[in-house]
């Protein structure tokens, strides 16, 4: 099989593509034949050598990938054979092997795929709309809601708008670039802003006076830095700010008297408080479940940008460069 392999951490050139053994599946798995493959910003790190983050910098050489989706082409020992021939997606979880054209996984770990949904689609939702409706139980938006997301045009934050829309909240969607912009107004934000222009701010809190609100009522911040500060600072008394992520290279951080004075509030979502929100034996499950049942309902529609796997390495300094839009998928 072809496979992407990294065998020394490093720059995106360090992903090459090899041809591999095919891996075969053991007792309670079954092998995938890839159809897509997600990418995440978590891989670049990964990539890069960098310690600290929510996942182990892998053994080396590796296979990076850890979202897959794709029809079940051999079984292992015990495995019921019905799963031949069936489209799936899974979440290898800290497992790498997904950027490949074959991957073997547990059984436990397979969704089928719904109709109506390709494979690049599923693993959009698989791991990317999982977490989108982690952070949603957090929120608990309501219609009464004005929302700010600094990341709209983004995988999770592209589904942030669509549900904040779908609950009946304003939006307030901001993005890099003319493109990315226009996207956000076609996803249906109330007001589509671009980050890189500086008199953004100004523009925002005039919308806002004229909706007759004193401010924001949540921030969704998977960005941090100056536009993540910009956007908390848009926040009314009461005002809530979400943290998932710091693209820009940090989180903000807050002194307990500046929330005080400012009567708002600064909350890290990702991991223990959005899985305790969920709930259950297995809430990640549980998640991919409900993202997966939102795209096949067409209340969420996933923006997906696509790659062959050939091109990892032109897919990861595309991410990093913010030059995609939605999920980034790879396909064999």
């Amino acid at each position: 099989m072809r496979a992407i392999r990294l065998h020394t951490f490093g720059p995106a050139e360090n992903l090459v593509c090899e041809t591999l053994d095919d891996p075969t599946p053991g007792p309670g798995e079954v092998r995938i034949a890839v159809a897509a493959v997600g990418v995440h910003l978590l891989d670049t790190a990964l990539r890069e050598g960098l310690e600290g983050g929510p996942a182990p910098l892998p053994e080396l050489p590796t296979v990076p990938g850890r979202e897959v989706a794709g029809t079940v082409d051999a079984v292992g020992e015990g495995t019921d054979p019905a799963w031949l021939g069936r489209p799936v997606v899974a979440h290898l979880g800290m497992v790498p092997g997904g950027y490949a054209e074959l991957a073997v996984t547990t059984v436990d770990r397979l969704h089928t795929i719904p109709d109506g949904l390709d494979a690049a689609q599923a693993v959009a939702m698989i791991g990317t709309g999982r977490t989108t409706l982690g952070v949603l139980r957090c929120a608990a938006l309501s219609a009464d809601d004005t929302a700010i997301v600094p990341a709209a045009a983004g995988g999770i934050g592209s589904l942030l708008v669509q549900h904040a829309k779908n609950t009946g909240a304003t939006v307030l969607g901001l993005a890099g670039g003319p493109a990315k912009v226009a996207h956000v107004r076609d996803l249906g934000a109330d007001l589509a802003l671009d980050y890189t222009d500086h008199n953004w701010p100004v523009l925002a809190r005039r919308f806002l006076d004229e909706r007759g609100v004193p401010g924001a009522t949540l921030v969704f911040d998977s960005v941090g830095g100056a536009p993540g500060r910009a956007a908390v600072d848009l926040l009314a008394r009461g005002g809530r700010h979400l943290v998932f992520g710091w693209s820009s290279g940090g989180p903000l951080e807050f002194t307990d008297a500046e929330l005080a004075e400012r009567g708002i509030t600064s909350e890290s979502v990702l991991g223990a408080p959005m899985l305790a929100r969920v709930g259950g034996t297995n809430p990640l499950r549980t998640l991919e479940t409900a993202a997966l049942a939102e795209a096949a309902a067409g209340r969420l529609v996933p923006t997906v940008q696509r790659f062959p796997l050939a091109e990892a390495a032109a897919a990861h300094r595309a991410l990093e460069s913010r030059g995609t839009m939605g999920k980034v998928v790879l396909v064999p």
